[in-house]
C-alpha cells in the first residue's frame, strides 16, 4: 500500500453566516486595513491515508468529510490528494 497526503479545505456555503469572519472583517479597518471585503474564515485538515491508489484515498477522505469532517448542510469542502513524501 502507498501513503497519500490529503488536504481538505472546508468553508461555509454561500448564504450561511460566518460570525468569525464577520468579526475579523469588522476589526480590520481599526488596524488600517480598509480595502477588505467578503472575508470568510475556513479551515484546513491535513491527513495521511494508506491505501492502494490516489483515487481510493480521495474516495475515503470524501467519505470522511460526509460523515464527520464537514457538515454538508452548511459547509462546502474540497479534497486534494497527492502521494506522500517519504520521511
Amino acid at each position: 500500500m502507498a501513503r497519500y497526503e490529503a488536504v481538505v479545505e472546508i468553508s461555509h456555503l454561500p448564504g450561511v453566516a460566518d460570525p468569525q469572519g464577520a468579526t475579523v472583517q469588522r476589526a480590520l479597518p481599526s488596524l488600517g486595513f480598509t480595502n477588505v471585503s467578503e472575508l470568510r474564515i475556513a479551515r484546513t485538515i491535513r491527513l495521511v491515508v494508506e491505501t492502494d491508489s490516489a483515487a481510493a484515498a480521495e474516495r475515503e477522505v470524501t467519505d470522511m468529510c460526509e460523515k464527520i469532517l464537514a457538515n454538508p448542510v452548511i459547509e462546502a469542502y474540497s479534497v486534494t490528494v497527492r502521494e506522500a513524501v517519504a520521511q
